[in-house]
């Protein structure tokens, strides 16, 4: 069960400085935009929660203003009015995602994995059997991440995001990567690193519909499978989140 990434850390200096020599084109010029559309730092630090429930901080190219006025949610509505419109380009093409490859060198996450969640998600709303997806390094490529690319952000209307989230979209997320995870082999990463490019490029090129995932069945028996995430409501943020396993930590603030 290891991605490629796990072996990535492992290769001389000179090739590990590789994704930084291809990618700092885009950067360069992801930066200069950023500076032109919107004042404010060019990079987004956001605490999540990694491998066995450790927190680690994740960055981002910043594609919300500073001032974000009322809106105060940490999850990403749709057509959210906090993102500026080169900061909307950059999340279609991914390329806000770019300095989670330093995540990757660091060892906080791989290449493929499920996608670091929000610690008061993971508090709040995971339920034991969701917890199975800690167990491996979150990463940039899933199943989970490439339907809520596809199909899951128009479900997060900006009245409120979160709600929407944890109701419409989480479960079925997550049962998608837990899919992931109990198959994953480095032939499964290889097919979903070229899934998700083909998704990205698809997007780019003006492409709107998407069918769903090989891995939706699967998915689905799952959520079937576990009552605490059939058709569940949100969960009052005043409750006790369930019982954490022991060896599994989640700590600190957001």
């Amino acid at each position: 069960m290891t991605a490629p990434s796990t072996y990535l850390r492992h290769l001389p200096e000179t090739l590990q400085d590789t994704p930084s020599v291809v990618t700092a084109p885009f950067l360069a010029v992801a930066a200069i935009g950023i500076r032109l559309a919107s004042p404010g730092p060019i990079l987004f630090r956001a605490t999540r929660v990694g491998l066995r429930g450790r927190l680690f901080t994740m960055y981002k190219l910043r594609t919300m203003h500073v001032d974000q006025g009322r809106y105060t949610s940490a999850i990403t509505a749709h057509r959210d009015p906090r993102i500026f419109p080169w900061g909307a380009w950059l999340r279609w093409s991914k390329i806000d995602e770019l300095p989670q490859l330093f995540n990757v060198l660091r060892g906080d996450m791989s290449i493929v994995g499920p996608r670091p969640e929000v610690p008061s998600i993971v508090r709040q709303h995971y339920t034991r059997s969701q917890w199975e997806t800690l167990k491996v390094r979150p990463g940039l490529a899933s199943p989970g991440s490439i339907y809520n690319y596809t199909h899951g952000q128009a479900l997060l209307a900006p009245d409120d995001p979160e709600r929407h989230y944890v109701e419409r979209l989480l479960s079925l997320k997550l049962a998608l990567d837990l899919v992931y995870v109990r198959r994953a082999s480095w032939r499964y990463d290889v097919r979903l690193m070229g899934r998700t490019l083909w998704v990205v490029a698809g997007t780019l090129l003006g492409r709107r519909r998407f069918s769903d995932p090989p891995e939706m069945a699967a998915a689905r028996a799952l959520v079937r499978e576990d009552p605490e995430a059939r058709e569940r409501p949100a969960r009052d943020p005043g409750m006790a989140p369930p019982p954490s396993p022991p060896d599994r930590v989640v700590s600190g603030v957001e």
